[in-house]
């Protein structure tokens, strides 16, 4: 029974030291797992410095397209007022050619009614002059 005991003691400690061991965990590391870790922490810095360039280039990206679309929205509205402005000097060059165009017809009856002046009869077609000799300089 002692025998029983002691084994039970035994085991007992066995048992407790491993917890202990598991639940404090172990302060060796081998130098392969070190350098492994320790390149792995070099390569996190690396990623996070251009993680934050490329913030830095999308935020500049972001600004950019803010004043484009600015841009755009003015350069539309200037559009859209020229157009307005286009389409009011069609209607009006549209209107003048209107009264233009009955102006013409009233004036045309008025003016064919009476007889051609007679200067306009005295002219006669002009006789065609012969060509001068053509110069040596020119």
């Amino acid at each position: 029974m002692t025998r029983t005991v002691m084994v039970r003691n035994l085991v007992a400690v066995a048992a407790i030291m491993l917890v202990s061991v598991g639940l404090s965990g172990c302060d060796y590391w081998p130098p392969a797992l070190q350098t492994q870790i320790e390149q792995l922490r070099s390569e996190l810095q690396s990623v996070t410095m251009e993680k934050a360039q490329l913030q830095n280039q999308v935020a500049s990206f972001a600004k950019m397209k803010d004043d484009l679309q600015t841009q755009v929205d003015s350069l539309s509205r200037a559009n859209r007022d020229k157009t307005t402005m286009i389409n009011g000097l069609q209607n009006s060059l549209a209107a003048a050619q209107e009264r233009l165009a009955k102006l013409a017809k009233v004036a045309t009856p008025k003016a064919g009614a009476g007889k051609p002046s007679a200067k306009l009869r005295q002219k006669a077609p002009a006789k065609k002059k012969a060509p001068a000799k053509a110069s040596g300089a020119r």
